[in-house]
């Protein structure tokens, strides 16, 4: 009899756990990213060291772009530009600029 109870009461915390989920702030993502567009925003752009194509993040998922910056600020992902320029982020900070560049068209 106690377990109908206790999913019940399961369902309705992920529900209120969800809801409590915000949506980054698009305005401020986008005056956020004005350094990003310094390589992301370039067609064609190539980076000098390590040499690799830049990927555009314009219209990217937007989880994959949260993940990607604490990546870098927790040091599992590596790039010495981008570990330097995740390091001055929030949390805000992060969830703005992925709301903002999910929001482009690709």
């Amino acid at each position: 009899m106690t377990r109908l109870p206790l999913l019940g009461l399961t369902v309705a915390a992920a529900l209120f756990a969800t809801s409590l989920h915000a949506e980054g702030d698009k305005a401020a993502g986008r005056a956020l990213v004005y350094t990003c567009a310094g390589c992301h925003g370039v067609p064609g752009y190539t980076n000098a060291y390590p040499q690799y194509p830049v990927p555009k993040i314009a219209g990217q998922n937007e989880q994959y772009i949260i993940n990607a910056l604490q990546g870098y600020q927790s040091g599992g992902r590596k790039h010495p530009t981008m570990d330097a320029q995740a390091q001055s982020l929030s949390a805000t900070d992060i969830q703005n600029i992925a709301a903002y560049l999910s929001s482009l068209a690709k």
